[in-house]
């Protein structure tokens, strides 16, 4: 039966993997609503026992898997499709090709930038721990910081780059490929810090069995 830990033996790293590949499965972008409903309502009728004779678990467990890549487990809301972790690397993709491309400028690198970082922003929003309620000041901080440190990075080694004359044009263009790297990685700890309030201590504990340890079974999550 469907629980906290998923189908998978989370135990071994190959466990781990396949759990965190379900996770990003692509496929479930293409879920009609009609499927998601069914989903939602086969999930309904097991949390009340009254799931229908000949469901097997293998379907109980295809069925919150889709939930949970689609509806948000706090606020229960559909996550915005280029937001979920399910759409991370199909939208995220070009971003990371633009972060990529040879000889950029000084705007074009601002724009690719800031573009990564405002996608890595909403997936962080989207999929946010929404069980206690987070000034939005807190998100625009770690945005903000995270958009400046990834612009100022990015910009400012191409320009010592660029002001190298020892490097020849091909070395150059090869330490230029680089730069998104260094440039991301500072940017995401800024991400980090300010705007996830997951960091802050949890309002409800969970028991592997998906029941919460401050508040009744009844209102336990599917």
């Amino acid at each position: 039966a469907p629980s906290a830990i998923g189908p998978f033996q989370t135990g071994t790293f190959l466990g781990r993997l396949r759990h965190f590949i379900d996770i990003i499965d692509p496929s479930t972008l293409f879920v009609s609503e009609t499927k998601l409903k069914e989903c939602i309502e086969l999930l309904d009728d097991y949390k009340h026992g009254r799931l229908p004779p000949g469901v097997s678990d293998l379907q109980l467990w295809e069925a919150q898997r889709i939930k949970q890549a689609i509806i948000h487990p706090d606020t229960g809301e559909k996550i915005f499709m280029p937001f979920r972790m399910s759409g991370y690397v199909p939208f995220g993709t070009p971003i990371v090709i633009g972060l990529l491309l040879p000889n950029q400028t000084v705007v074009s690198t601002i724009i690719w930038q800031w573009l990564n970082q405002s996608h890595n922003a909403c997936v962080n929003y989207a999929n946010r721990n929404a069980t206690k309620p987070t000034p939005t000041s807190k998100f625009l901080q770690g945005y903000v910081g995270a958009v400046t440190s990834a612009v100022s990075i990015a910009v400012g080694l191409n320009v010592l780059i660029q002001k190298a004359n020892k490097l020849s044009p091909a070395t150059r263009m090869i330490i230029q490929r680089f730069v998104p790297f260094p440039a991301v990685a500072c940017a995401q700890c800024s991400h980090l810090f300010p705007p996830r309030p997951s960091w802050r201590p949890p309002s409800h504990v969970w028991s592997c069995r998906c029941r919460s340890l401050s508040c009744p079974p009844s209102s336990c999550p599917t």
